[in-house]
């Protein structure tokens, strides 16, 4: 059974609550799932041991907040090409903060990315949950292939 790791930080919690909706996800699709608060992760040492990496942060100002800028710098150094990655977010007006975070796995970390960034007003809002989980389930198939 595969597993992933899911961080996520989070300014009013909605993030969080998005980060164990995809765990749900991914526990449905077969793997294991680890939610941690950005804040948890010390040492790259952390990131070792998964098969899936999941990260996740709200925008704000139009930018991720600098607790996920500071971890995706320690990241850098976990060496995860190759693995798959997914990449999240909560957000007001703009949502840029997903697709930094995905792209910085994608090309800075050389990781194996599911689909598109996973961007979500609210978990309870126009389907925001059935999407969470759908998101961990894409993550747990792209695992199983």
């Amino acid at each position: 059974m595969a597993n992933v790791l899911i961080v996520y930080a989070t300014r009013t919690g909605e993030t969080g609550r998005i980060a164990e909706l995809i765990a749900e996800g991914v526990r449905f699709g077969g793997s294991q799932a680890k939610v941690v608060n950005v804040s948890e992760i010390k040492a790259e040492s952390a990131l070792a041991g998964y098969e899936a990496l999941v990260f996740g942060a709200p925008t704000y100002h139009g930018d991720m907040i600098q607790s996920m800028k500071t971890f995706l710098f320690l990241a850098e150094k976990a060496e995860l090409a190759g693995k798959v990655g997914g990449a999240f977010g909560a957000f007001g007006w703009s949502g840029e903060a997903p697709d930094r975070i995905y792209d910085t796995m994608k090309h800075i970390f050389q990781m194996d990315m599911v689909g598109n960034p996973l961007r979500l007003k609210s978990s309870k809002l126009g389907g925001g949950m059935q999407m969470a989980q759908d998101y961990g389930r894409q993550i747990a198939t792209k695992l199983a292939a």
